[in-house]
C-alpha cells in the first residue's frame, strides 16, 4: 500500500523554540514532538515525563459519584447481595474482576455476571437482570455498559433492584433512570478528564467507596494493573489521567503482577518485567478477548481473580486453546471478507464497506472488521446472523466518526453503541440493503477524497547524527504510548543505502543500513516491508538517495544494545515532501 507522508501541523510554531530553550536546548525534533502532544511549558513537560499519582483527580468531581459511593457503601455495611454486571471484552472483564474482588475484600456479598456474546449480546439484558433477581441482589453495578440501557433500567427498577452505572461510552439523549450514572462523557459532568476507559471509571468508584467507608483511597492502587490492561486494550487516548493510570499500572504489572496475569504473560512468552503498551495490546488482550469471543468471558474474570496456581494454569491452558481457534477462524473469515469487499468496491463507488454472512462467527468479526479497514482504508462493518437478527461490529478510519454515521441510520437499527472509531450494532435482516446504502451516504457526507488515501503522519524531520544518547534518553520518556501519544515518527532524507540490504523472515521483513553522505551508518529493520527491497537495490544502482519514515528504538543482540530505526515507509528521492494539513491524531 502506498501512503501519503504528512507532517503533523504545529499550531503554535513559536512554542517549539520556547520549549527548546526552557528544556536546555532540547533538540528541535523532540520539542516539536512535545508541542504536538500539547506540551508547551517546562511544567507541562515535567508532568508528561514524570506522571505521578498526585496528578489523579478527585473521584467525587464526577457527577453522581456521591450517590454511587453512598449506595455501594450502604450495601457493604448491610451485607446486601450485589451483582457486578460486566462486559465480555478486556475492559469489561477487568472491570468485573476489579469490582468483584474489591467488594469481597471489603466484606461484601458480591457475585458477577458477564453476558454471553452470542446469546445475550452487549450490555444490560434480561438474562443478567433475571440472574440478579434469582440470587436476591438488591443492587446491580453495571460496568463498561449501561449508558444507553433506558428500558433495561426501568425493568431493573420494576423488580425492586437498585442500579449504579459505571460507563464511558457516548450517551444518547435520554439517560437511564438509576441511583447513579457515572460517565465522564454524560452532559453536565464536570469531571476534568473525559477519556477514562470503563475500568478507569470502576477504579474511581472503588476509591470513592473507600472514602465513604472511612478508608484511604490509596487502598485501591493494587488494582492499577487491571486498569492499565484495560486502558491499553480499549484504545483510549494516552493523555492526562490515562497516562498516569497506564504508567503506574505498567509498573505494577512489571513488579508485582497478580497471579492470573503473570500466568497469562508466561503462556504468551512474555516476562512481566518486559510488559509495555504494545505487549498488553498484542500479547495479553487477544487471549483475554478469546474467552468471550469463542466461549465464556467468565474464564478471563476467573483468571484475574485466581489465587491458586493450579487453577490459574488450568484457566490459561483453556484460554490458549481458545485463542488458537480464534486465530484460525479469524484467518478464514478475513479471506472471505476481503473477496467480498473487493467485489463490493468494484461493483460501484463506495465510501464504506458493509459485509454480511449469516455463518460468520460473531465472536471474531470485530477483529476482521479492523483488518478490512487496514486493507481497503474505508470504514467497515462486519455482520453475522444471530437468531433472526443481524449483528456486528463497525470500525473506522482516521477522521470518520462511525458512531455519528450509525446515528444517521438509527431508524433502521434495533440498537447500536460505541465510540467514534468502533461500535456495535444490530438490525433486522430485511433492513440490510437500505442500511448499506444509508451508511455509505452518511460516511460519504463526512469525508473528503484525501481522507480515503492512507497517510502516515510524522512528527519532525531529523538528521541521523541528532540521534545521540541524549536524544534517546529524552525520547524513551515519551512512553507509555497509545492514541494521542503514539511513538513519534521521524523523517530523514538524503539517505544512502549502505552495505547489502536483504530480506529476512522468509522474505517478509527488510534489514538494511543507511547513512548520510558523511557520518556513520545506522541499522534499519522494516517489519512486513520485504516488498521494498527492489527500491533499495535501485537506490544503490542509481546512486539515488532515499527518504525514510521511522521510529527510534533500542535493539539488543548478543548482549550489546544499540539504537536502530524501525522503518514505517521509504521512497526514492527526489519526491516532493508532502506537508498537507492533517488533523492531529
Amino acid at each position: 500500500m502506498k501512503y501519503r507522508w504528512v507532517a503533523r501541523p504545529v499550531e503554535k510554531p513559536d512554542a517549539v523554540a520556547r520549549l527548546q530553550k526552557e528544556l536546555n536546548d532540547l533538540p528541535e525534533a523532540l520539542a516539536r514532538a512535545l508541542v504536538l502532544r500539547g506540551i508547551e511549558t517546562f511544567d507541562e513537560a515535567r508532568h508528561f515525563f514524570r506522571p505521578t499519582l498526585d496528578d489523579l483527580h478527585d473521584p467525587f468531581l464526577m457527577r453522581d459519584m456521591e450517590a454511587a459511593a453512598d449506595r455501594v457503601a450502604a450495601a457493604l455495611r448491610s451485607g446486601e447481595r450485589i451483582l457486578v454486571y460486566g462486559d465480555y471484552d478486556v475492559d469489561g472483564t477487568t472491570s468485573a474482576a476489579l469490582m468483584t474482588h474489591f467488594l469481597r475484600t471489603q466484606g461484601g456479598d458480591a457475585e458477577y455476571f458477564i453476558p454471553d456474546r452470542v446469546k445475550d449480546g452487549y450490555g444490560l439484558g434480561e438474562a443478567g437482570i433475571a440472574h440478579a433477581a434469582a440470587i436476591g441482589a438488591g443492587l446491580i453495578i453495571a460496568l463498561d455498559c449501561g449508558i444507553t440501557a433506558v428500558a433495561e433500567a426501568e425493568a431493573i427498577r420494576a423488580r425492586g433492584i437498585d442500579l449504579v452505572i459505571c460507563d464511558h461510552h457516548t450517551p444518547k439523549e435520554t439517560l437511564p433512570d438509576a441511583v447513579a450514572v457515572l460517565d465522564p462523557k454524560r452532559p453536565g459532568c464536570a469531571y476534568p478528564f473525559q477519556e477514562l476507559c470503563g475500568c478507569g471509571v470502576t477504579f474511581k468508584l472503588a476509591q470513592a467507596v473507600l472514602t465513604r467507608l472511612g478508608r484511604a483511597p490509596e487502598e485501591a492502587l493494587p488494582y492499577l494493573d487491571l486498569v492499565a490492561l484495560a486502558t491499553a486494550a480499549d484504545i483510549v487516548p494516552v493523555t492526562g489521567e490515562n497516562r498516569v493510570l497506564l504508567a503506574e499500572g505498567l509498573q505494577r504489572l512489571r513488579t508485582a503482577p497478580r497471579l492470573g496475569l503473570r500466568a497469562l504473560a508466561a503462556s504468551a512468552g512474555l516476562e512481566p518485567g518486559s510488559l509495555d503498551t504494545s505487549r498488553l495490546v498484542f500479547g495479553l488482550s487477544p487471549r483475554i478477548n478469546a474467552a468471550g469471543r469463542l466461549a465464556s468471558a467468565r474464564l478471563a474474570v476467573d483468571l484475574m481473580l485466581a489465587e491458586d496456581e493450579d487453577r490459574a494454569a488450568e484457566l490459561v491452558q483453556t484460554i490458549e486453546e481458545l485463542n488458537r481457534k480464534r486465530k484460525a477462524l479469524d484467518g478464514d473469515i478475513a479471506q472471505q471478507a476481503a473477496r467480498m469487499a473487493e467485489r463490493q468496491l468494484t461493483a460501484r463507488e463506495r465510501y464504506a464497506i458493509v459485509l454480511h454472512d449469516p455463518e460468520w462467527h460473531p465472536g471474531v468479526i470485530g477483529i476482521v472488521a479492523s483488518r478490512i479497514v487496514e486493507r481497503f482504508y474505508r470504514p467497515a462493518i462486519m455482520l453475522s446472523t444471530v437468531g433472526d437478527v443481524v449483528k456486528g461490529s463497525a470500525r473506522s478510519i482516521h477522521g470518520v466518526d462511525v458512531f455519528a454515521a450509525l446515528t444517521a441510520c438509527k431508524d433502521l437499527l434495533i440498537q447500536f453503541g460505541g465510540h467514534k472509531y468502533a461500535a456495535g450494532l444490530s438490525l433486522p435482516e430485511e433492513n440490510l440493503p437500505a442500511f448499506r446504502d444509508r451508511f455509505d451516504e452518511a460516511v460519504r457526507a463526512s469525508v473528503t477524497p484525501e481522507m480515503l488515501l492512507p497517510a502516515i503522519l510524522f512528527d519532525a524531520t531529523v538528521n541521523l547524527p541528532e540521534l545521540d544518547e541524549r536524544f534517546w534518553a529524552v525520547l524513551r520518556q515519551f512512553a507509555p504510548f497509545g492514541p494521542r501519544n503514539k511513538k513519534p515518527i521521524f523523517r530523514a532524507g538524503d539517505l544512502f543505502v549502505a552495505g547489502r540490504p536483504k530480506t529476512v523472515g522468509d522474505g517478509t521483513h527488510l534489514k538494511f543500513d543507511v547513512r548520510h553522505a558523511e557520518g556513520p551508518a545506522m541499522s534499519v529493520i522494516g517489519f512486513g516491508m520485504g516488498e521494498h527491497l527492489p527500491t533499495l537495490l535501485e537506490s544503490q544502482r542509481q546512486g539515488t538517495p532515499i527518504a525514510l519514515l521511522f521510529n527510534v528504538e533500542e535493539n539488543t543482540w548478543r548482549g550489546r544494545t544499540t539504537l536502530q530505526l524501525r522503518a514505517r515507509d521509504l521512497r526514492l528521492q527526489p519526491v516532493p515532501h508532502e506537508v498537507s494539513p492533517a488533523e492531529t491524531p
